[in-house]
């Protein structure tokens, strides 16, 4: 009898997505494209190899719990790489730009959702254009963050502008997201229930922020005494997987956390350590090895067949209309003089993960159909797949002037 280690998939699956993420980051760069934007490409074909060539070798990929988590690591190691490199005075001195810009982010895009669903899909109830419109309100960091970081671009202030908005973008879409979910199940919410997401979710913020630095300090007097390898990227991490923690258990995005545990630590926190490499240094082959994982995997849940359909398509177009327009609007909210406010508007528009998490929460309430969760996801790959390109020519154009 045969013996079949059940890893065993998941581990040729896992070797397929990174080789292919650097072919297709190698292929992209040396066009001068952002090399995310070919990992996002590899993944649309190894997704899509099944309904292309009739070859399922990576089918179950799309489902598969063990990548799934890893991408998820991906992304919480992405921004807790780009919080390290992020200083909280400067994203203080763009604080009132952030919130604007995550305010009025949130409110354009889904007043301009909730009319494409009424123009377009008049016979449908009021709760289907209500989740079109949140789904559009919702950013994703990841993909801008990625760019912005390959780029080297993240200490200009309309990247602090963007990644502070989108932060913040995160706690008003859980409050979006909890009270459109609200009411369609219940067909009522309460102001109750909407001001326990607010004031915890600020909460959270205003701890990790002022109280974070401390509890490093704390775990690293005792922690540099020991003799065995590795304690710095260790403590580093452990710290970063528990504020991920704390976000899921307030009711935030993981990423919120892992983005405010960089956001917080210093390299002065681990001065006692015998190892003094920069912690972004030694972080760099836990990045390597799982970012790209979030990225192919994005274009994996690809599903090519289902924009057979012109009615899908048609409605696809308009939301994604909507989804750039609307985020161009935000970027009016900015304050201050000569900032580059195209370049705000296009970093805030890819919606990733969190409008496929948006998606699917509404395709399992019974809210969307197949049809509509197909649109939605053409929207959500067309502005995924925009941004890249648009944000490196926008700051390239803005670096040139």
């Amino acid at each position: 009898m045969t013996h079949h280690d059940p890893a065993a998939s998941f581990l040729l699956g896992l070797a397929a997505i990174l080789l292919a993420a650097k072919l297709g980051g190698e292929l992209f760069e040396r066009f001068r494209q952002p090399a995310v934007l070919g990992e996002l490409v590899a993944g649309v074909l190894i997704g899509n190899l099944d309904y292309l060539t009739g070859w399922g070798l990576f089918s179950g990929l799309r489902t598969d719990p063990f990548i799934d988590i890893f991408s998820r690591i991906g992304v919480i190691a992405l921004l807790f790489d780009v919080g390290l490199e992020t200083q909280v005075g400067e994203m203080m001195k763009v604080g009132l730009s952030s919130l604007l810009v995550a305010v009025a982010g949130v409110i354009a895009p889904m007043i301009l959702g909730f009319a494409v669903g009424q123009m377009l899909l008049p016979q449908a109830p009021w709760s289907v254009h209500l989740f079109l419109g949140a789904t559009l309100a919702a950013t994703s960091v990841g993909i801008t963050a990625r760019v912005l970081k390959d780029l080297g671009r993240l200490k200009d202030r309309e990247s602090q502008i963007i990644l502070g908005a989108a932060v913040i973008d995160d706690v008003l879409g859980l409050i979006v997201l909890a009270v459109v979910s609200a009411m369609v199940t219940t067909g009522d919410v309460t102001a109750g229930s909407v001001a326990r997401i607010v004031v915890v979710s600020a909460l959270f913020l205003a701890a990790a922020v002022l109280l974070g630095d401390r509890v490093v300090r704390g775990l690293a007097e005792p922690l540099s005494r020991m003799r065995v390898r590795g304690m710095k990227l260790i403590t580093a991490l452990s710290f970063c997987f528990g504020m991920a923690w704390l976000a899921d258990l307030a009711g935030l995005a993981p990423i919120v956390g892992a983005f405010a545990a960089g956001l917080v630590l210093s390299e002065a926190s681990f001065a006692r350590f015998a190892d003094q490499r920069p912690l972004q240094q030694m972080l760099e082959p836990v990045t390597t090895l799982f970012v790209p994982v979030f990225f192919v995997l994005m274009g994996i849940q690809v599903r090519l067949e289902t924009f057979r359909d012109p009615g899908v398509f048609v409605l696809g177009a308009a939301l994604t209309a909507a989804a750039i327009l609307g985020k161009q609007v935000c970027s009016l909210a900015a304050v201050g003089k000569g900032l580059d406010r195209l370049s705000i508007g296009i970093g805030m528009i890819p919606r990733g993960e969190v409008g496929l998490i948006f998606a699917g929460i509404g395709r399992g309430l019974g809210v969307l159909d197949d049809a509509m969760f197909a649109a939605i996801l053409m929207m959500v790959v067309v502005t995924t797949f925009i941004t890249p390109i648009a944000l490196q020519r926008s700051m390239s154009r803005r670096r040139a002037s």
